[in-house]
């Protein structure tokens, strides 16, 4: 059946967790064991099977916020699915790796990877709020594979400063938002001192997992060094909240510009109507779908992978039946550090020195002429030469 929902209707409140204060709501705690999911639903084998495994290979956390979005009768849930760990994490294919986007070898110093000639990712933390269980990083966030990743502040720093040619830097990890607002504050102020950096991103899942998180004192410290740019991470329209929509007003009326980068998920948002849902959420939240990403070949991630062509048939379901500000860009990031690859729906069907003859989302065929072709206009012969006028 198509997916459906209440446009009108965003989800709020506590839920199981009502009978907390607000002052200790807002200090968070996190669910960490199969014995305290278990306290609040039923785990199938599967996830008996993943939880156990989930030391070895990815922590499992979850925020009491965001595990309140759980469907715990449905073991099918896409929220559920994103947080809870399962047996399949356990298969590992042919073609995963641990770092499979070749992050180690484009890394001059611990913490920091420069791919790119005018940018660099700088990892400042080891931690996240919760761990989606197809992280690209699970080799190097909450320890549990002994990874041993330190991040080193000052190393990287420097080396940022010592390279001109770097104009952007990204924040992430981890999620640089579970650093405190001291921490935070220290890099950005350090990255600003640096003349030649002209563009300053974070990368977070924090307003998602956790939005009381973004405090008015946050907020204060991106409006004093910005425009700081921030990249969400929402998957599904269920996780646009009341509490999300009202933390990333704080944030843009503080100056931060919002982006969202959503990955392509099985059983998730791989289908063309949630896919419009969460977009149209999004737009309603003062954030810009930015990124669609092929899921990355990550150990025990096969579960979740979804076939390209799901993804374009999804990018066409979009362009043209919405805003064009609604249609993210679908990409892959290649394989062992190539970067990311854009990948979209063939519209074109051929180019010749005379014209462009493509098709629009409807199907329908257009050309468009590469020369200009001289025309008479009516009642003047076209062979007298115009005359030239002096202003």
């Amino acid at each position: 059946m198509p997916y459906t929902e209440d446009r009108s209707s965003w989800f709020e409140g506590q839920g199981l967790w009502q009978h907390v204060p607000e002052a200790e709501w807002s200090d968070w705690v996190w669910i960490t064991t199969r014995e305290q999911l278990e306290k609040y639903m039923t785990l199938t084998e599967e996830e008996k099977a993943g939880c156990e495994y989930a030391n070895k290979k990815l922590a499992l956390a979850i925020t009491p916020y965001f595990f309140n979005l759980i469907d715990r009768n449905d073991p099918d849930c896409p929220i559920r699915k994103q947080v809870i760990p399962r047996g399949a994490e356990m298969v590992v294919s042919a073609e995963e790796g641990l770092d499979s986007l070749g992050e180690d070898a484009h890394s001059p110093v611990p913490g920091l990877v420069h791919r790119y000639p005018d940018r660099v990712l700088f990892l400042v933390t080891d931690r996240c709020a919760a761990y989606c269980r197809y992280c690209t990083r699970s080799r190097l966030v909450s320890n549990a594979q002994d990874y041993n990743f330190h991040p080193e502040y000052e190393q990287g720093l420097r080396y940022i400063e010592a390279h001109p040619e770097i104009r952007d830097v990204l924040l992430s990890g981890g999620d640089p938002l579970l650093l405190s607002d001291k921490k935070l504050e220290h890099i950005i102020s350090r990255l600003r001192a640096i003349k030649h950096v002209e563009f300053i991103r974070i990368g977070s899942r924090i307003p998602v997992f956790l939005p009381q998180r973004v405090t008015p004192e946050l907020c204060e410290i991106f409006r004093k060094y910005g425009p700081i740019w921030m990249s969400i991470h929402v998957n599904h329209p269920k996780e646009a909240t009341a509490e999300l929509r009202a933390a990333c007003e704080r944030l843009s009326f503080a100056g931060v510009p919002l982006g969202n980068q959503s990955v392509l998920l099985k059983g998730v948002n791989d289908d063309a109507d949630v896919m419009k849902a969460l977009v149209h959420r999004l737009l309603r939240m003062r954030v810009r779908p930015y990124y669609l990403y092929q899921m990355d070949l990550i150990t025990g991630g096969s579960h979740f992978k979804v076939d390209v062509r799901k993804g374009i048939e999804i990018i066409r379901a979009l362009r043209g039946n919405t805003t064009g500000y609604a249609v993210p860009q679908y990409t892959i990031d290649a394989p062992g550090g190539g970067g990311k690859v854009p990948v979209n729906p063939d519209y074109v069907e051929s180019i010749t020195d005379d014209e462009v003859i493509f098709r629009n989302y409807e199907g329908k065929q257009y050309r468009y002429p590469l020369k200009s072709t001289a025309k008479a206009v009516e009642g003047e012969n076209p062979m007298v030469e115009a005359p030239i006028i002096v202003y």
